[in-house]
């Protein structure tokens, strides 16, 4: 049997800044308050957990899927329903991370 595959958290940091940054681009483009709150709290989810994962904390690899779930479960929905780029790509950014930290997690769990 192999190890389970590290968590890595440079893609934490990595995402936190794409989603925080998003939002943020989103607010000063539009005005959008809700942008810059989502983008801005699903940023910093990925930023905790970042920071937990490479401390070696508990609950990092948690942190960061939980970011990516809901991240997703606002995303896609708006991807099918538009087919317009940014949703799309926030789809294609929240499947990266279901896929990276929910790999590491169901690892641990079995």
């Amino acid at each position: 049997m192999s190890a389970p595959p590290p968590a890595n958290h440079t893609t934490a940091y990595l995402m936190a800044l794409l989603t925080a940054g998003g939002g943020i681009t989103g607010y000063a483009r539009t005005g959008s308050i809700p942008s810059v709150t989502a983008g801005v709290t699903v940023g910093a989810l990925y930023a905790l957990g970042g920071y937990r994962i490479e401390r070696r904390q508990p609950y990092g690899v948690e942190l960061a899927l939980l970011a990516s779930i809901v991240l997703a479960g606002s995303s896609i929905p708006r991807a099918i329903r538009s087919q317009k780029p940014l949703p799309i790509g926030l789809s294609v950014l929240a499947s990266l991370g279901l896929w990276s930290f929910g790999s590491v997690w169901g690892s641990r769990v079995r």
